[in-house]
């Protein structure tokens, strides 16, 4: 085997990993238990020895959710008999050390490709990161083509989202009191990336709020700017100290665009404000993406 299939089998390994297709049996496991116990009906056994067959269905849209990064949210009944989003739950069901499906992991990766073929200088960053998973994935494909001159660069709260505070974020709250599930520690990351052998000297990690850390990381240029801060604010305050150093030839990937109105507002209103009329390709129904020319 030479080394370019064991690099292509390597990166597929770890997509498979990062998104938890290897072991969707046991997700649809857990998430049919929750499921019994929210409907208050019985848990059996046999629901669990062969579940592609006693749950075909949820292991199907598992499958497809995998490639698309929706999620699951299951629901709870109420006394009053009302149905109620049990978004805490969450945290328990989403197994997957990435959120963004399939689709926008080969985004990433191309766009990796892209601009190390093409030689475009400068480090990757996102921000806003999760468990980690878009970040590892960078490293991952930097480690797997022997790039050893650049950082990925990983930016988050490590609290969850802010709670909205600018008129153009109005009534979209998923801060930690909405959405847990978003607030991961940076310890938990930092054990993520040990886990897959790629904590390192080249990652850099920038807690705090965006409009505190940005303006002042030591980056001094870009090939990769992946935003993922759902919010109007959060977009603009990783926009406004990075977009300049993106290096012509590097990539804007927006995760957010089609599912955070606020953070397509955003988009938007900076493109507009600063002439940037390179066209924008969408990704799947989430996201976007735009090379800098």
């Amino acid at each position: 085997m030479n080394k370019t299939e064991l690099t292509r089998q390597y990166l597929e390994l770890l997509k498979k990993s990062l998104l938890n297709e290897l072991y969707v049996e046991n997700e649809a496991r857990l998430i049919h238990t929750f499921l019994q116990i929210l409907t208050k009906s019985p848990l059996e056994y046999s629901h669990y020895f062969n579940i592609a067959q006693t749950q075909p269905d949820l292991l199907k849209t598992l499958r497809e959710l995998k490639l698309t990064g929706d999620t699951i949210v299951l629901n709870h009944t109420t006394a009053d008999g009302k149905t109620r989003a049990a978004h805490e739950l969450r945290n328990i069901t989403e197994l997957s050390h990435t959120m963004i499906g399939r689709k926008r992991l080969e985004n990433i990766q191309f766009c990796v490709e892209t601009v190390l073929e093409d030689n475009i200088k400068g480090d990757f960053i996102e921000t806003g990161i999760w468990r980690g998973g878009a970040c590892i994935f960078m490293r991952g494909l930097l480690m797997a083509y022997g790039e050893t001159d650049r950082t990925v660069w990983a930016a988050d709260s490590f609290e969850g989202v802010p709670p909205p505070t600018w008129p153009e974020d109005s009534g979209f709250d998923i801060s930690a009191s909405v959405l847990p599930v978003l607030a991961v520690s940076l310890e938990e990351v930092q054990e993520l990336f040990h886990r897959y052998g790629l904590l390192d000297e080249k990652v850099k990690f920038l807690k705090g709020w965006f409009k505190d850390t940005l303006p002042t990381a030591p980056i001094e240029r870009l090939a990769i700017l992946r935003l993922d801060g759902d919010l109007y604010e959060s977009t603009m305050d990783a926009l406004i100290p990075l977009y300049d150093k993106v290096e012509r030839g590097g990539f804007v990937i927006v995760d957010d665009y089609g599912s955070c109105p606020p953070c397509k507002r955003a988009i938007n209103d900076f493109r507009s404000q600063h002439g940037i009329h390179e066209a924008v390709q969408e990704i799947d129904s989430h996201s976007i993406f735009w090379r800098k020319t």
